[in-house]
């Protein structure tokens, strides 16, 4: 099944520097997610000054519970970077 995640950043101080902290890690992660079949697409959330806010990303799992486990050792929530993820279950529009 595919889904939608939107991840908004913690916007304390640190907030930004812990981002661009994790980054590597977290690029490299969904790098490995693409070579396995799991990551479609995906990018940063921006504010109207064009700063990054958080992410979006549309990823393919098997289970929620596989994609649950992806998502508790992604380096952005373990850094401490995302604060609130919503996700849903996504089904792309024949058109």
């Amino acid at each position: 099944m595919q889904y939608v995640v939107h991840a908004y950043d913690f916007t304390d101080e640190q907030a930004y520097d812990r981002r661009l902290a994790a980054r590597p890690a977290h690029f490299e992660r969904a790098r490995q997610l693409k070579a396995d079949g799991h990551f479609i697409l995906g990018g940063a959330l921006l504010d109207e000054t064009g700063k990054m806010i958080g992410s979006m990303m549309l990823v393919e799992f098997d289970s929620e519970e596989n994609l649950n486990n992806w998502l508790q050792s992604d380096p952005y929530v373990v850094g401490k970077v995302w604060d609130r993820i919503d996700v849903k279950p996504f089904r792309k529009a024949d058109v």
